[in-house]
């Protein structure tokens, strides 16, 4: 059984200082990647790249805002970048295939499995796929945080057994990563926070920083799913993790060692479509987040807000007004407000389709 690997390749690994697509790095890159599906691993990657890609290919006449100009580069360096993986992936004689997605494509169980259905038949044929956002049509309040949140949701929804981050940092330092006493911290377990080391800042040409792969990483290692967090611009990184990885700096977030369901990674993952709020007492915060696996009763709900359908996703409040969880309703908001606060009715969220949230 090949071990299947996600791999998530950051702008700021593929660009250079100026901006420009680096070719030598995505060609060291490609081959390692080559050497992973040798070696017996099924590769995915998460790459990004296409804004850099295009942004070289036209001059632009007059001036376009960031959103007309994302559309735009995009649309051109989407086809050339995919264009040069395909030239570089050919040499190994190994077939890639792209497969480009926006954050709304999640939103949906039916479409979600379409796309697991996809890029599972292409790694079921040999090909490896390559994702990226589709930034041509996404806008900026529909669009993922970064790549990381979108590699995080593959990772998760094709049962990966490892996510690799890679960015321009060697991982999470135990102080500033400029100060040259600071040191990476090689290995996180479940549970354990390390917010205070995160700098807040983003840097070079992503849209995320290294708070969002923190939240990410601890999100899909909490689901059962080890992730690394490298530096992308080390010679042969891949290739060392695998066969060096205690010579190797790099942040490893520990897999828990129980997973979830695929239906809870799924939900654990399109939280942000949630279309109301379901609001609960003290007791029912304490038995949904005990030891035991407990379904939400509406004896322990106090409020409903919003509408929502049979079938929704809604978020789950306790009294200090947190969202502490998320979950598939089995009632419509009319019918939810209905019954809050009864006794002996069928639960509104049953345990098999409720994700408890890990504080961040």
């Amino acid at each position: 059984m090949p071990k299947r690997i996600v791999v998530k390749i950051g702008s700021n690994v593929l660009t250079r200082d100026n901006g420009k697509l680096d070719i030598t790095r995505i060609s060291a890159l490609v081959d390692q990647t080559a050497w992973l599906h040798a070696h017996g691993y099924e590769p995915i990657l998460v790459s990004s790249g296409a804004m850099a890609s295009g942004r070289g290919e036209i001059s632009v006449s007059k001036r376009l805002d960031s959103v007309a100009q994302r559309q735009l580069f995009s649309a051109l360096g989407q086809a050339k970048l995919i264009n040069l993986y395909y030239d570089l992936f050919r040499e190994y004689h190994l077939p890639v295939g792209q497969v480009l997605t926006m954050k709304e494509n999640f939103n949906s169980r039916r479409a979600y499995l379409n796309q697991r259905s996809c890029m599972t038949v292409m790694l079921d044929n040999g090909v490896i796929p390559i994702v990226n956002e589709n930034d041509t049509v996404s806008v900026t309040e529909l669009m993922f945080t970064d790549n990381d949140e979108l590699s995080g949701l593959i990772a998760s929804m094709m049962d990966a057994e490892a996510l690799v981050i890679l960015s321009n940092i060697d991982g999470i330092y135990d102080g500033s990563p400029s100060d040259p006493h600071s040191k990476v911290i090689r290995r996180v377990m479940p549970g354990e926070d390390l917010s205070q080391y995160i700098q807040t800042e983003r840097s070079g040409f992503g849209r995320g920083g290294m708070i969002t792969k923190y939240n990410i990483a601890r999100k899909v290692a909490e689901e059962g799913i080890r992730v690394i967090i490298a530096n992308g611009k080390r010679p042969n990184i891949l290739i060392d993790l695998v066969e060096h990885p205690s010579e190797t700096p790099h942040t490893e977030f520990a897999a828990a060692p129980e997973g979830v369901s695929g239906i809870k990674k799924w939900i654990a993952h399109s939280d942000s479509f949630a279309k109301g709020q379901v609001h609960v007492n003290a007791a029912a915060r304490k038995a949904l987040t005990g030891h035991s696996a407990v379904s939400l009763l509406p004896v322990g709900i106090t409020a409903v807000e919003g509408d929502f359908e049979e079938g929704d996703l809604v978020s789950i409040i306790d009294e200090r007004g947190n969202r502490f969880a998320v979950g598939r309703t089995s009632y419509d908001s009319e019918s939810a407000r209905r019954v809050m606060g009864q006794h002996d009715q069928r639960p509104l969220i049953h345990y098999d389709y409720l994700y408890l949230e890990q504080p961040y």
